[in-house]
């Protein structure tokens, strides 16, 4: 009996791992960085990190605290995982400002991935080396935001307002000095005064000085310092990168392995099974002529023997390509499932709800996994039932197998001679495209087995 459920509707690589300057961003010249446009752009960019880094460094010291005093309840870690997590946004803000104003093109970190189940996602937040760079990042850009933007309006300041000082001074209240005079213009120290040609040609050749050359050095400097802290800290690890080109690489070696099974299944069924079939077929027509006529017994049974060996031999070409790569398979995952729960010899239920094709390894692991413990379900448990559940939920797939048999199965290790249950064989098929398989089987039973696949193992 086969119940099938209404199918849901609808259901990258990451960006290349350098962090660089933009092509196009013209190096910083003392001479004439008060001119260069990216002077102003990291001038605007200090005015926007002062604008962020009070929240960002709120958001880091409340993770901290947060997490430090919830640690003692499950709740409390699964608040601390997630805003560990969450803190990958400020990274993404954060390059963001530092590619649109910085020219500094820091690659985002290796996607998050949670580990199926509560505790999975919470073991996978609090060790998110991504998310504790984020908030180390905010902590440190505070203290090197608002020293920046400090120290850069103050430079701006001063020697704009002594370039121009011989406009506004007038405006300037009357002081006067120890002796007795009466002055207008700013002071510096113990009765000097700004307010004579030779001191205002002075005054503005010094804020000359400080806007012209001084200025743009400094706040370039500090824009390069938040762009090397972007970089260091948003980026993604060496690490992390290794791992992701690991895991690239085995997923490409899991599809092609998948590729090549497929196609030796097209060439056995298109070529040697078709050579095998004719050859059936010769024999069968020479036995048939040869029937009506004088013919030895010994060549009679040599060729009946033969026949049969032929047709036999075709029964496990069959089998053996149908193991490789099953052509029911062609048509997708819940065809493939529906075969297999209609040809059960038990009663066996079917539930899908996939709202997205998975890559062909994934689906191809699924089928062969619900095959095997249908299986194991018949001729080891001994069931008279079996549920089989198939759901989609984001890019995961999860299979679950359940038996009303005696139970007891279990994950055992390779025995010292090598030899694997077939537990372990699926644990090992589906850890090769980053799966999980676990199993509830206690003694009596029921059985279940669930099984976690990534619909795409490329994809985060």
């Amino acid at each position: 009996m086969t119940n099938i459920a209404a199918p849901n509707a609808a259901l990258h690589l990451p960006e290349p791992d350098d962090s660089r300057m933009a092509e196009g961003a013209a190096p910083y010249r003392f001479l004439t960085g008060l001119f260069q446009r990216q002077t102003w752009r990291e001038f605007l960019y200090h005015f926007a990190a002062l604008l962020l880094a009070p929240f960002g460094f709120a958001y880091a010291v409340a993770t901290v605290s947060l997490g430090a005093s919830l640690a003692v309840t499950v709740v409390g870690l699964v608040v601390a995982a997630a805003l560990i997590a969450a803190a990958r946004y400020w990274g993404t803000v954060q390059r963001s400002l530092a590619a649109s104003l910085l020219q500094q093109h820091v690659a985002e970190p290796v996607p998050f991935r949670s580990k199926p189940g509560f505790f999975g996602f919470i073991r996978s937040g609090l060790a998110d080396s991504a998310g504790w760079r984020a908030i180390a990042h905010q902590s440190v850009s505070f203290v090197v935001s608002v020293t920046a933007f400090c120290v850069s309006i103050t430079f701006f300041a001063t020697g704009l307002g002594a370039m121009t000082h011989w406009i506004w001074y007038r405006y300037l209240p009357l002081q006067q000095a120890a002796d007795g005079s009466w002055h207008r213009g700013a002071q510096l120290g113990m009765d000097y005064y700004i307010d004579t040609p030779p001191r205002q040609l002075l005054f503005a050749a010094i804020g000359a000085v400080f806007l012209w050359l001084l200025w743009p050095a400094l706040n370039h400097g500090f824009a390069r310092l938040q762009a090397v802290l972007a970089a260091g800290l948003l980026g993604p690890t060496a690490a992390s990168l290794r791992l992701r080109d690991v895991e690239h690489s085995r997923n490409r070696t899991v599809e092609d392995a998948d590729a090549r099974l497929r196609r030796i299944e097209r060439d056995l069924h298109d070529g040697t099974q078709a050579q095998l079939v004719a050859i059936a077929m010769k024999l069968g027509d020479a036995r048939d002529r040869l029937s009506g006529q004088e013919t030895a017994p010994e060549v009679a049974h040599l060729l009946e023997s033969a026949h049969g060996t032929a047709k036999d031999a075709l029964v496990d070409l069959r089998d053996l390509a149908r193991g490789i790569h099953p052509p029911v398979l062609n048509d997708g995952l819940a065809p493939a499932l529906e075969t297999l729960a209609a040809q059960s010899p038990v009663r066996t239920s079917l539930v899908l709800n996939i709202a997205a094709r998975p890559a062909p390894a994934v689906e191809a692991t699924a089928y062969f996994c619900a095959m095997e413990l249908v299986t194991n379900a018949v001729k080891h448990a001994r069931a008279g039932q079996i549920r089989i559940s198939v759901r989609t939920a984001g890019n995961r797939l999860q299979l679950q197998v359940g038996d009303d048999g005696r139970g007891g199965a279990v994950l055992s290790r390779p025995a010292p001679s090598g030899h694997r249950s077939g537990m372990a064989g699926l644990a090992e098929r589906v850890a090769a495209v980053d799966g999980t398989l676990h199993i509830e089987s206690p003694a009596g039973g029921p059985t279940t087995v669930t099984i976690d696949l990534p619909l795409d193992p490329e994809r985060p």
